[in-house]
């Protein structure tokens, strides 16, 4: 909807006037745009989700005087690459598991815990009211924050769990996770890869999006009447505007 005003100028007629029809935009199809902005955004972090699915997630570096040019481990939300065989062997020489005896229940449900976590996060988004702004990206940061948990948790297990008749016996111990640690003879050096960095950009731009509702949330004319749940979801028939359909 627009809004027009007039302008009076001055005709070629003695006492003639014209009228100029200035159109304005009405402040509820901007407050729309937003609303449509801030769906579109939160889409764009999903679709990063999604995308970091085909990406590597974490780096792992293995130095030893006869591993010269070091062993790699690139592990993604579905399996780990690199050289599996010959770390497992290595493994299996300190008693520790093998590497595909690892988050094996993960694996297999990621590509549906990441679609229904997007789904949620985009439920959120559209239904969350004012006391309830920051709830879909405090959803959405257990994505990365979860991945980080749940390695964590097996790098401990898997050094903790030894087989104690193993042929060669070496002090419990957790792999580091990030930066450079050692195991053994082993210098080990663990860092992020794009797949999780492009995870928590998503993270950011839906903790962004938050906060642009939240501004949106509080120029609503059904701010006063909003708690847990937004009434016109975002961008729903209505949003917006108050009882009597003007634009607020």
């Amino acid at each position: 909807m627009s809004q027009t005003s007039e302008v009076h100028a001055g005709d070629e007629g003695p006492g003639a006037r014209r009228r100029l029809a200035v159109v304005q935009p009405a402040p509820g199809g901007r407050r729309l745009v937003q609303r449509w902005g801030i769906v579109g955004a939160t889409i764009g972090a999903l679709g990063a989700f999604t995308y970091s699915l085909l990406l590597p997630w974490w780096h792992f570096w293995l130095f030893a005087p006869q591993y010269p040019k070091g062993l790699e481990l690139v592990v993604s939300l579905t399996g780990v690459r690199g050289d599996v065989a010959e770390v497992n062997e290595l493994n299996h020489y300190i008693g520790m598991k093998h590497l595909d005896q690892a988050a094996i229940f993960e694996r297999h449900i990621a590509f549906w815990a990441v679609a229904v976590l997007g789904a949620e996060v985009l439920v959120l988004m559209l239904s969350q009211g004012r006391r309830l702004y920051a709830l879909s990206a405090t959803l959405a940061a257990t994505f990365p924050i979860g991945f980080v948990a749940d390695s964590w948790y097996w790098l401990y297990r898997f050094g903790h769990e030894l087989d104690p008749h193993a042929a060669v016996h070496i002090k419990a111990f957790t792999p580091q996770l990030f930066g450079t640690g050692k195991i053994g003879q082993f210098e080990t050096f663990a860092s992020p890869e794009l797949g999780f960095l492009l995870a928590a950009a998503g993270v950011v731009i839906i903790a962004v999006a938050s906060l642009l509702r939240a501004r949106v949330c509080r120029s609503c004319a059904r701010a006063g009447r909003c708690g847990a749940v937004c009434p016109s979801l975002l961008v729903g028939p209505g949003a917006g505007r108050d009882e009597a359909g003007k634009a607020a």
